[in-house]
């Protein structure tokens, strides 16, 4: 009994021999022995690589140039030596990237957040390959804006390498470590450059820059980068493809014939027209419709076979005059928003819902605030801070609209961050206002002018437009647009398009009197998987009651 029991230890031991061929000799000869611990003892918590330098995991950097120890839980190794997630020491030795997520699965301390791995390629010196860092949620490819630094430059922790241009904005790249940028891979303007991609490489010495003048990243670099991205996206269906695939029949080879009683053919009246004005015998086309009736495509098929394409389609016209057109290549801002703009008329189940709100009041409110405001050198409040906050207020008031959708449950944000549409060169940019419920008018006007010009600029960090809970689009202000339909920005389940306030003529007091009052029409975009009618029409209530009594939002 004893002897089976050893044969099946050892027997599950053979199943990982493939990954066990890629380590030391000795390490080999130790995991078959029983209970060995090759990496270390249980009081031990260094792994001591040979000939490389000793870093403890107190250190504030988790990696630096040249090779180093790395300091890893005792709890993270079997007693077999063999590291959780299949992380051998091959691959530390060799130099293969390995990036913190994989590092994480089988270390359980905080000091292996590896973003860049340590490479020692044939017949160079250490170096370390930079790849495109992923600057927001939603990034998966950049492009590079320009470079800062050039090659040969000396890099200290904090400075910017280069410009990345994200999904969103233009992003500054910093370095995290000391030494020198030996070579740029991906020079100033390359486009769509995958996350993870190598742009450049750095060295810890002077004298090994010249090495790299030459320098390439090798094809195993690039499958190394494929199959990263790979694993990140889910994997296409490829059934499609290995399916054989054969030349369609004619549909009236495949039919039979038409059934008929005492001599009587069974047509649709579309194709008794259409093979009348062919001059078709119709009782030489074998049906495919019902019971073998013969429909439209019947004839068709008929005609084709004869050649009469021609006589089915209206003739074409040639245009013989040539077009004058200018290609503009699309930018990655311009990029995502039309992919996240498609992916929202497309998923979310969209309904709108307009009111007109009257702004006499709201406008006096204005002129008073900024009589105030110019006396004390401050900034001018405009009719959209106004209405930013009358938005937060009434999303604090009706919190079922400061919500998102995910696939298990209904998302009801505490903050209430909201987003303004700001339209520049580069593209629609849409920053946020955190708390916007909590801030004053004069605060949210200072910020919204700050923003509004860093995006314009093209200036805008992450922080700047991540987070918002709910949007703001006006084009009535500054473009004199009556009354529009916005679309909802995802995550979000909202979205108010502001129009234009006009003049009207309203009922007065009495029977033959009338008066005229500044109306704007105001419109909420709903995702109805989130927001029901009656709640959307509830907000709209809220909100109308804010900007038709503006002295309620002082309050």
């Amino acid at each position: 009994m004893t002897y089976t029991s050893r044969v099946f230890n050892h027997s599950k031991k053979l199943r990982n021999a493939p990954n066990l061929l890629r380590q030391e000799h000795s390490t080999l000869v130790r995991w078959f022995s029983n209970k060995a611990r090759p990496f270390s003892s249980k009081g031990d918590d260094i792994l001591k690589i040979p000939g490389e330098r000793y870093r403890d995991c107190n250190s504030p950097s988790t990696a630096s140039f040249g090779h180093t120890y790395r300091a890893i839980n005792t709890d993270t190794i079997t007693s077999l030596g063999i590291f959780k997630g299949n992380v051998s020491r091959t691959a530390m030795k060799m130099g293969i990237p390995v990036t913190g997520s994989l590092l994480s699965k089988g270390f359980s301390g905080s000091c292996m957040h590896l973003r860049r791995g340590f490479s020692s390629d044939s017949g160079l010196p250490a170096h370390q390959k930079i790849g495109m860092p992923s600057l927001s949620p939603t990034m998966t490819e950049g492009s590079i804006a320009r470079w800062l630094k050039k090659e040969g430059d000396k890099i200290s922790p904090g400075e910017v390498l280069c410009e990345v241009e994200t999904d969103k904005a233009t992003v500054e790249m910093e370095c995290m470590e000391e030494g020198y940028l030996a070579k740029i891979i991906q020079g100033d303007g390359a486009k769509e450059i995958k996350v993870g991609e190598v742009i450049a490489i750095t060295v810890e010495e002077e004298e090994d820059i010249a090495k790299f003048k030459d320098y390439k990243p090798s094809p195993s670099d690039a499958a190394a980068e494929s199959k990263g991205s790979s694993d990140s996206t889910p994997p296409k269906k490829e059934e499609v493809k290995e399916e054989p695939t054969s030349s369609p029949e004619p549909k009236s080879s495949k039919a039979s014939a038409a059934p008929s009683t005492e001599g009587r053919i069974f047509a649709s009246p579309l194709a008794r027209k259409l093979a009348e004005e062919h001059n078709v015998p119709i009782s030489s086309i074998k049906g495919t419709g019902p019971d073998g009736s013969i429909v439209k495509a019947d004839i068709e098929d008929y005609l084709a076979s004869r050649g009469k394409e021609g006589s089915l389609t209206a003739p074409k016209v040639t245009d013989t005059t040539a077009l004058d057109y200018t290609d503009l290549p699309h930018s990655q801002i311009r990029k995502i928003t039309a992919s996240r703009l498609l992916l929202s008329k497309q998923t979310i189940p969209h309904y709108y819902l307009t009111v007109d709100t009257c702004v006499d009041k709201l406008m006096d409110l204005r002129s008073q605030l900024n009589s105030i405001q110019e006396a004390s050198g401050g900034k001018r409040i405009s009719i959209n801070d106004l209405v930013i906050k009358a938005a937060a207020l009434a999303l604090r008031k009706v919190p079922q609209c400061n919500s998102s959708w995910t696939n298990d449950y209904i998302r009801q944000y505490h903050n209430v961050n909201i987003n303004v549409a700001v339209q520049t060169d580069n593209g629609l940019f849409v920053p946020v206002i955190k708390d916007a419920d909590k801030k004053g008018l004069s605060k949210i006007s200072e910020e919204v002018k700050q923003l509004a010009q860093k995006a314009k600029e093209n200036n805008l960090k992450p922080v700047d437009y991540e987070g918002g809970t709910f949007t703001v689009s006006n084009l009535g202000g500054p473009f004199g647009i009556k009354q529009f339909c916005a679309i909802i920005n995802p995550p979000q389940s909202g979205i108010l398009a502001i129009g234009s306030a006009e003049k009207r003529v309203v009922p007065g007091t009495g029977p033959d009197e009338f008066k005229f009052a500044s109306f704007m029409s105001v419109t909420l975009s709903c995702d109805h998987r989130v927001i029901d009618g009656a709640i959307g029409a509830e907000w709209l209530k809220a909100f109308k009651s804010y900007i038709e009594n503006p002295e309620s939002m002082l309050l």
